[in-house]
């Protein structure tokens, strides 16, 4: 069996040297983010990179993220939709969106964002009643780990067929590979990823990178 290349540090410095542009207003507000946060919940640069292009390869116009924190990666996608398109990003706390919101307008695309403050699954369901389902092109999940399965069941109904699921941290630092960890959090994304292997309704591929990323495209047809 071939592996996959393990990044040390040397080559994830030579990774970002190559291929990352992050440019001055990202990294500000990412460095205000980490100043503030000593364990570093912000999005890596360079997934946050891969977010604006999935959004980019897709021609996306609507986008719905499930966690905004302090919204670096909601700028990468807000950058990355048509100047008519828009990202609904869900929080629960206006305080950390509205540390990012300053760079969103320095970017130009706060105007692209719209912000919504109130449990994501709430969010969701007011969606899906004002009659969004099969209108969203890409959907973001990086939220509280517990309800991962209701964020993918109601994003994969807002998807439009041929839309973009990504579900952010399904490795869980190696945690759902390790049959002796069992916790809320690891336990609801060992559960989700088994259930996704299964589902008819999506093509899917996990990749091993950042902390474990799925990308999930809805199908348009399933058996």
């Amino acid at each position: 069996m071939i592996h996959s290349l393990v990044l040390d540090h040397e080559i994830q410095e030579y990774v970002l040297d190559v291929s990352l542009r992050e440019d001055d207003i990202a990294r500000e507000l990412r460095m205000a983010t980490m100043r503030l946060f000593e364990h570093g919940m912000v999005t890596p640069p360079e997934e946050a990179q891969l977010l604006g292009f999935l959004v980019g390869l897709t021609s996306a116009t609507t986008v719905v993220e499930v966690g905004t924190f302090t919204g670096y990666g909601t700028l990468a996608m807000a950058r990355a939709v048509p100047a008519h398109g828009r990202v609904i990003t869900c929080d629960v706390n206006a305080q950390w969106p509205g540390i990012g919101r300053p760079f969103w307008e320095r970017a130009g695309v706060a105007d692209r964002i719209q912000l919504e403050i109130r449990p994501a699954v709430e969010t969701l369901d007011m969606l899906l009643a004002a009659g969004a389902a099969g209108t969203v092109d890409l959907a973001f999940i990086d939220c509280n780990k517990e309800s991962y399965a209701d964020y993918f069941e109601r994003c994969l109904e807002l998807l439009r067929p041929g839309g973009l699921l990504v579900v952010d941290n399904v490795l869980w630092s190696g945690k759902v590979a390790r049959p002796d960890v069992s916790d809320p959090e690891t336990d609801s994304l060992r559960a989700l990823n088994a259930a996704l292997r299964d589902d008819d309704r999506v093509e899917l591929s996990m990749l091993p990178v950042f902390d474990g990323v799925t990308l999930a495209y809805k199908r348009a047809e399933h058996p």
